[in-house]
Parts: C-alpha cells; structure tokens; sequence
C-alpha cells in the first residue's frame, strides 16, 4: 500500500510540473537574442527577399537562349528589367534600414521616402508619406524605414498604409497607420516588437520587428502598437 504522504507528495509535484514548465518556456522565450543569432535571422531575411527576383532574372535569361522561346523575348526581357528593378530597390531598401548603410549620421526624409516606396512599389498596398523634409538621426531613420515596410506587411490584400512624423521636445515620434480590409498583425511581428523570441510564425516577419525593437530599445526610445478592425498602427518615440 502507497504511503499517504508519499501520495501527497507525488501529486504536488505533478500538478508543479505543468506551470513550472510554462515559467520556463516563457523565461526561455523573454531571454536576449545574441547577435550572431540576430544576425543570422536578418541575413535569411534579406536572402528571402533577393532568392525571387535573382530567380526571376535567371528565368528570363533562360528564355532569351531557349532557340525555341524566341517568340517570347520581349516577355523575356520585360521580366528581367522588372525583376532587377525589383532586386534593386529592396537592396537599397535594406542597406539603410538593416545595414551599416553608409558613413553619414544622418538622413533626408526626401531619400528615405524614395526607399520606401520602392519597396512598396512590389507590393499590394500603396505608401502615403506625411513626413516633412528634415533630416533624421540614422537610428530614427533605421526605425523609420522598418516601420513602413511592417506597414506593408501589415496590408497583404492591399490598403493604404501612412508614415507620419511629430516632434516632441528633443524626440521625434514616427508611425506608420495602416488601413485595408485585412490589416492585421501577425503574432511573430507581435512577439518581435514586445522583444520576445520567436514563438510561432514566419522567422522573417519576426526578425524585421525584433530588430525595430531593439534599434529602439538601444536608443532609448518608446514603442507602441494597436490593432482594431481593419487598422493597425505602430508608433516610435526615439530622441531627435
């Protein structure tokens, strides 16, 4: 016969088991990312975006030395121009808004917009700048880029997502608002810009709003977000 005691003891321990495990699967999900993780997660993300277009110019390569394609070079060669215009635009994209970029420590508004509505230009939803031209800090501009393209994440049936900007007493508040019958946040972005590890979704979706996340945190700046029937918005408060 089991000792009452020893049957007491045993279903404690059991019923700890499951919030124990919780505790620990949350610490593990709060816990920092290290950089050479971080840094192989941006380096998938930006191979994701290049592998389509880079393919897409090898394809109409193909057709143009296919003897039995011929018919089809103007096709072929609209799809090169349009995949490199592709290629280009998100590679100019990501040197600001994920790279070291360039020796400059700050950025016109003007050029920045020209980023992003190249990137917009391959996408679903269109692109409202509201932003005066000034020149921004390259961190908040680095927030400011990524802020829009999670705008265009957050609209994939399409919408209008608008980036304005407000300053406040030696800070600059950036957002961007996205309004299309589908605005949504998906729970990776969610987890990236509450600075959480990767839970479940798209590494890629998460790793862009991790990173905001920390360019923000880095600087000493604020980030907030909301989600309501066909709007979304995420503002960024980062010292000017």
């Amino acid at each position: 016969m089991t000792d009452p005691t020893t049957a007491t003891l045993a279903a404690a321990l059991l019923d700890a088991q499951p919030a124990a495990a919780v505790d620990l699967a949350a610490e593990v999900r709060t816990g920092p990312v290290g950089a050479a993780e971080l840094a192989a997660h941006l380096a998938a993300r930006m191979c994701h975006d290049y592998i389509s277009p880079a393919g897409a110019i090898i394809s109409g390569l193909d057709l143009l030395e296919d003897p039995s394609a011929q018919d089809m070079r103007e096709e072929a060669m609209g799809l090169i121009a349009s995949s490199a215009k592709k290629l280009v635009d998100h590679l100019s994209f990501d040197r600001v808004a994920l790279g070291a970029s360039a020796a400059a420590e700050t950025f016109d508004t003007r050029a920045l917009e020209t980023l992003a509505q190249g990137v917009f230009a391959h996408g679903r939803a269109s692109l409202t700048w509201s932003v005066e031209p000034r020149a921004l800090p390259k961190p908040a501009a680095r927030a400011l880029l990524n802020l829009a393209q999670i705008g265009l994440g957050a609209l994939p049936t399409g919408g209008v997502a608008t980036v304005q900007t407000t300053d406040e007493d030696g800070f600059v508040s950036l957002e961007v608002e996205c309004k299309g019958a589908r605005a949504r946040l998906r729970p990776a972005v969610i987890d990236g810009l509450e600075g959480r590890r990767l839970g479940e979704g798209l590494p890629g979706l998460w790793v862009q709003a991790y990173y905001l996340r920390q360019i923000v945190d880095s600087a000493g700046g604020g980030l907030d977000y909301d989600v309501s029937e066909e709007r979304v918005a995420v503002r960024v408060r980062m010292p000017d």
